[in-house]
C-alpha cells in the first residue's frame, strides 16, 4: 500500500521536544511520529470503553448504510 502523506500542526515547543526525542533515538521524526500513531492505535484496540464506542458507531452507520443503499 502506497504510504498517505499528512500535515500536522504542533506547537514549536512541541515540535522540538519531538525532534530531541527523535534524535536521542536515532530515527526520523517521520518514524517517530509513526510510532507514536501505531501505540495509540494499539492502546485503543485494547481499551474496552473504546471497543464498545467502536462497535456502536458501527452499528449506527450499518443502519445508515443500509438505508441509503436502498
Amino acid at each position: 500500500m502506497k504510504p498517505k502523506a499528512m500535515t500536522v500542526r504542533i506547537d514549536p515547543e512541541q515540535a522540538a521536544e519531538l525532534e530531541v526525542v527523535a534524535q536521542v533515538e536515532g530515527v526520523a521524526v517521520a518514524e517517530t511520529i509513526r510510532t507514536a500513531i501505531a501505540e495509540h492505535i494499539e492502546t485503543r484496540r485494547q481499551d474496552k470503553q473504546f471497543q464498545a464506542r467502536l462497535r456502536a458507531s458501527l452499528e449506527r452507520n450499518r443502519e445508515i448504510l443500509e438505508k441509503l443503499a436502498r
